[in-house]
């Protein structure tokens, strides 16, 4: 049984994929990888030029060939971490729970929002530039616009995740190594 990371942007998913997948010997994926592969372009091109439609398409597209790829190997388990957006693209997920184990990696708000609003830089005319489409479809005037945004947007995504989620992992109080562990075993005690 493969293991299936979601949750928030820059809530660790990657990370904690490349940790797990190193102590159970098994391979990484990262979804926005694939994509990258696939396409030649990152999500956030996609996004910008086909919109979230065209976006969803590349993202189940990445998760059909990660099941083919992982249903043909030998062992047929896996370490894949998604994109953010996951949680509301139905016909990724759908390809993605044949393959596994939905494990949410739940964040503290004041954590992720640091993570994500650390990259929003601010230029001289007043122009808030880096900000995540998420965030950049709201146009958010100001620093503290974004933040609001990212607050009613992280509510919503929780609630959607933990619905999700056949497994949910409090990331708050741990170190990456004992977070890893604490994902390995709860997935076991699943199976």
């Amino acid at each position: 049984m493969s293991i299936i990371l979601m949750g928030i942007k820059h809530c660790g998913k990657s990370t904690q994929g490349r940790i797990i997948s190193k102590k159970l010997s098994v391979p990484f994926f990262d979804t926005d990888d694939v994509i990258f592969e696939m396409t030649g372009k990152t999500p956030r091109q996609i996004y910008t030029e086909l919109g979230n439609e065209g976006f969803q398409e590349a993202e189940e597209k990445a998760c059909s060939f990660l099941l083919e790829k992982i249903n043909s190997s030998a062992e047929k388990n896996a370490v894949i971490a998604t994109g953010g957006g996951i949680c509301g693209n139905k016909k990724a997920l759908d390809v993605l729970k044949k393959i596994g184990t939905f494990v949410f990696l739940k964040t503290p708000e004041r954590i992720a929002s640091f993570r994500v609003l650390r990259e929003i830089s601010v230029a001289q005319d007043g122009t808030i530039l880096n900000v995540p489409a998420f965030i950049a479809k709201k146009n958010p005037r100001s620093v503290a616009d974004a933040k609001k945004i990212f607050h009613d947007f992280f509510i919503e995504r929780e609630c959607i995740y933990e619905q999700l989620a056949d497994v949910v992992i409090d990331m708050s109080s741990s170190s990456k190594e004992a977070n890893a562990a604490k994902i390995i075993e709860s997935v076991s005690s699943k199976v």
